[in-house]
């Protein structure tokens, strides 16, 4: 882990942000030690140095806990712009592809530090969100219990995301409960027909209840999973844009100011609302990438969560009203 006290011995030159620059670097981003030096302006020589004593000191371990400078001033001012009870943010990657997975780190870190006995943990579904798997430690609390807070794919190429709860179930040793049923119902009338089944009216019953929930946000992009997975038809999704829909939280599909549109495919989501997370003790919203920050603004706006895992691009328009 990447966390500790600092370096005893440290030259001038070599400050706290260029030491975490340099592990970020190496540890989390995978460059080489060539890549790194010339990235941060330094010789490889110096690079094996820092490495060196970072694994020496306790500041590698197995992630990076001391931050930028800008990130922790990033997340003060959005605490302060959005009231929220904790911000995380986290560096821009050199490489945009692997945002996804740093932010799913620091998901499995909160899920991890934050757990305790006969929790009741309602989750959403996402690509960011089944990154967070493999960053979850094992602790095995007693009286665990996982939600499924919407239904599941019924196509999948890969990895499906809708398996989200019950992979972190697994890996607390936890009791899962699933919403079985699509997420999205051919009609209204089928879904209201799923969600009065008794296992999911009680998932339903639950989530207005939970300790912790943690759910990403969506975007209409040609990279979101609506079309990836072919969830919804082309037609479909230019009548969701047409009624002013910008993305999605929880597969219902909001505007700019998170309000959710008046839409056919809003009444046939076999999914708990946005609004009945509200209650929830802890409430933690986690997403990134510019071309998301947008429907994160309308997270935000919408489901008042207290925690908020996101990069710094986005931060920094968040915290600037953009």
């Amino acid at each position: 882990m990447l966390e500790g006290p600092l370096s005893q011995v440290q030259t001038p030159e070599v400050n706290e942000n260029l030491r975490t620059r340099v592990a970020w670097l190496y540890h989390m981003e995978g460059l080489t030690q060539d890549e790194v030096a010339a990235k941060v302006g330094i010789s490889r020589s110096r690079v094996l140095r820092i490495l060196s004593n970072a694994r020496h000191d306790g500041t590698v371990q197995i992630r990076v806990t001391t931050k930028l400078t800008r990130c922790v001033e990033l997340e003060r001012e959005l605490e302060t712009r959005w009231g929220l009870g904790q911000a995380i943010v986290v560096p821009n990657p050199q490489d945009e592809a692997q945002l996804r997975d740093i932010i799913g780190a620091e998901i499995g870190n909160f899920l991890s530090q934050n757990l305790s006995a006969n929790m009741t943990i309602g989750l959403g579904w996402g690509k960011t969100l089944s990154a967070a798997v493999r960053a979850i430690v094992p602790r095995n609390p007693d009286g665990i219990r996982v939600l499924s807070l919407l239904g599941g794919l019924t196509r999948v190429s890969a990895q499906n995301p809708s398996e989200f709860a019950w992979r972190v179930a697994a890996r607390l040793g936890a009791e899962c409960h699933m919403m079985a049923g699509p997420v999205f119902a051919p009609d209204e009338r089928t879904r209201d027909a799923l969600a009065g089944h008794v296992g999911i009216r009680d998932i339903f019953s639950s989530a207005r209840a939970l300790d912790m929930a943690v759910i990403s946000v969506g975007d209409l992009t040609p990279h979101s999973v609506f079309r990836e997975y072919g969830l919804l038809s082309a037609n479909e999704l230019a009548s969701l844009e047409a009624a002013g829909a910008i993305g999605d939280a929880l597969c219902h599909f909001i505007d700019a100011e998170g309000k959710v549109v008046d839409h056919s495919v809003n009444r046939r989501v076999l999914a708990v609302h946005p609004d009945d997370l509200r209650s929830a003790k802890t409430l933690v919203l986690a997403s990134g990438g510019w071309q998301k920050h947008a429907v994160i603004r309308a997270g935000l706006i919408r489901l008042q969560p207290q925690v908020l895992i996101v990069d710094e691009h986005v931060a920094e328009r968040l915290i600037a009203g953009r």
